[in-house]
This record gives C-alpha cells, structure tokens and sequence, in this order.
C-alpha cells in the first residue's frame, strides 16, 4: 500500500495546484503577483577514477548552485519591486549607491490550498533583485494584455519552513 500524500486529510488525492500561492518580501504581500519562476537547486557531479580500477568511474556530488527566481506581478502603484531594486543599485541617488543594510531581503513563498490557507512554505537565504523590470513593452492595438513589471531574484538557497503535516481541510 503506497504512502499517502496527505495524511492529514486522507479524503485528498489531487496534488497542491500551482495558481494558489502567495510570496512575501520582509513580511509584506507582493500585492498582483501573476507568476513565479521555479525554485531549483543543481548540484554538479564531480567524476573520478580510481588507479586500481580504471575501466570503472565513480561519480560523486560536488557544489550545489541556485537558479534565480523571477516573480512577475500586475502593473499597479504598489512600489516593493522597485523600491527593493533601488535599494540594490539606485541610480537616482546620482552615484548608483546600494544599501548595504537593505539591499538582502526575507523572502517567503507560501503554496497555498484550496481554502486559501498557507499548505507548505519556503524561505529564500539572502536575495537580492539582479534584474528589475519596470514597464512592459507597450501595444496600442492590442487591448487584451496586462501590464507586467517583474524581479529577478538571486538567493543563496532555499528551506522548506511549514510545518511537517498538511492544514486540516473542511
């Protein structure tokens, strides 16, 4: 008999769907987020021999890397992708100045369930924004598209942070 995916609600067995979810940066909610990248971990294979036995390789783990995470959200007045940006590298200042205190944020990426309610969550190590898109490219006959501003994000890892079991659903 296989495991069961959700052991506290023992009725379910449709998987967590990816249009329910939500990320704060240092606590607040992205307002019109539309879109996040996958958070991904590669780590390289490092291939060796063995003088005794050299018709045979081995092969074992090496350094982990990170992707970066682009988030895409709704062009609106809220101004986090921006003002975090800025905080990175702020060309208004003049001088293109960064805040060292300010420019690594907490990110977390809430996978939410049907009910709305935080079902499993990740927290970024140490992200910054490397990419800040600003306005979309604008087509005046095209009036059935929405107005995208995007982050990309560079992190130095992720940890799984909800809790061991599933939300008890009704």
């Amino acid at each position: 008999m296989p495991a069961p995916m959700f052991p506290t609600n023992a009725h379910r067995h449709d998987p967590y769907r990816t249009f329910k979810f939500q990320v704060t940066i240092d606590a607040k909610t992205v307002a019109g987020l539309s879109k996040m990248g996958a958070l991904k971990r590669t780590t390289e294979q490092v291939k060796w021999r063995a003088a005794g036995d050299p018709s045979y390789q081995r092969i074992m783990p090496g350094g982990s890397s990170f992707e970066a995470v682009t988030l895409e959200q709704g062009l609106s007045h809220d101004t986090i992708f921006e003002e975090w940006a800025n905080a990175v590298n702020n060309v208004a200042d003049g001088d293109a100045g960064m805040s060292l205190l300010k420019y690594r944020r907490e990110v977390v990426i809430n996978v939410l369930n049907l009910q709305g309610i935080p079902a499993i969550s990740y927290r970024l190590r140490r992200a910054w924004v490397s990419e800040y898109q600003a306005l979309p490219e604008f087509d005046a006959n095209n009036m059935n598209t929405v107005g995208i501003q995007s982050i990309t994000i560079q992190h130095e890892g992720f940890i799984r942070t909800s809790p061991a079991e599933d939300p008890a659903e009704t």
